[in-house]
């Protein structure tokens, strides 16, 4: 087996651990936030991003200039609403129909401008798909999708802003800013609204869990996934994220799902799939290039 072939194998299957390692983690994300309420797991969360984050950025004071910094800043507020909305959509439609929803957010951004019968057919069999989710089997909490698709467009914004960061901020400095301010916004109203009664070693525990597996876990790992597989297999592999979600939704979370409603979540991920797996392969971007250059 060639060396390159070895490193696509070794970076796509890193990247599966990942998705499996970000779901699980959003599964105990699931048992928490009954306990704790989802502005505690996701404050959790926004603290160990920072501390996994923050050993790679030592900013000078002359750096720390509006100019420079603003899409960081954005990045850190779109972060705090994209996991909130998540989270809180988790606690009301459980992590597999949430999962899915979500996941239209980068598969709207992978059709945008896109001029191809295939994508449109794709476009339409993904709706097809959310549609059997939520609108097929009994009562769906409609706060819920609202909250879901909420954190499907800060997804979307999210990626955006990346490509922002990534041209003005090199290596892991523009997520170490954004996980600042992500964290500054949920830290302080967690502690207020945290019911400190509830926290126990067990809860410690998993809100710890949560962190390493949704954010020190994957945040360490992708330098080393971008450098061995293609952005497009990257996209095709995380394009299964939601049926990842679904089977730690029915194995941790013991969620229910109709035949239906799992056909339409296989639709949706399908379709993702297909787009990304036609599209051209386009030049490198500014984000996998920074990637390139974190040791």
């Amino acid at each position: 087996m060639s060396s390159s072939r070895r490193d696509r194998l070794v970076g796509a299957g890193t990247q599966v651990a990942t998705e499996i390692s970000i779901n699980y983690g959003s599964s105990l994300a699931g048992l928490l936030i009954p306990v704790v309420g989802s502005l505690v797991v996701v404050a959790a969360r926004q603290v160990v991003t920072a501390v996994v984050v923050l050993p790679f950025y030592r900013p000078r004071r002359a750096e720390l200039t509006w100019r420079r910094l603003w899409p960081a800043l954005a990045l850190g507020v779109v972060l705090a609403a994209m996991n909130l909305s998540f989270y809180e959509s988790v606690g009301r439609l459980g992590l597999g129909m949430a999962a899915t929803i979500e996941f239209l957010g980068p598969f709207a951004l992978a059709l945008a401008g896109s001029r191809r019968w295939l994508d449109a057919g794709c476009a339409v069999a993904a709706a097809a798909g959310v549609l059997l989710l939520t609108a097929t089997e009994g009562s769906v909490d409609p706060l819920g999708v609202v909250l879901a698709l909420t954190a499907a467009a800060s997804w979307a914004a999210y990626i955006l802003l990346t490509r922002q960061v990534a041209t003005r901020l090199p290596g892991l400095e523009g997520l170490s800013v954004a996980s600042v301010v992500s964290t500054v916004l949920t830290v302080p109203l967690a502690l207020i609204v945290i019911d400190y009664s509830r926290l126990d070693a067990q809860v410690l525990l998993l809100l710890l869990a949560l962190g390493v597996l949704s954010s020190a876990v994957p945040y360490s790992l992708d330098t080393f996934i971008l450098r061995r597989i293609t952005p497009r297999l990257y996209a095709v592999i995380t394009s299964f994220g939601p049926v990842v979600a679904t089977v730690f939704g029915v194995i941790v979370l013991h969620e229910r799902f109709s035949l239906v409603q799992l056909v339409g979540i296989l639709i949706v991920c399908a379709a993702a799939g297909i787009t990304i797996a036609t599209q051209r392969e386009q030049p490198r971007s500014e984000l996998e290039q920074t990637a390139e250059s974190i040791p």
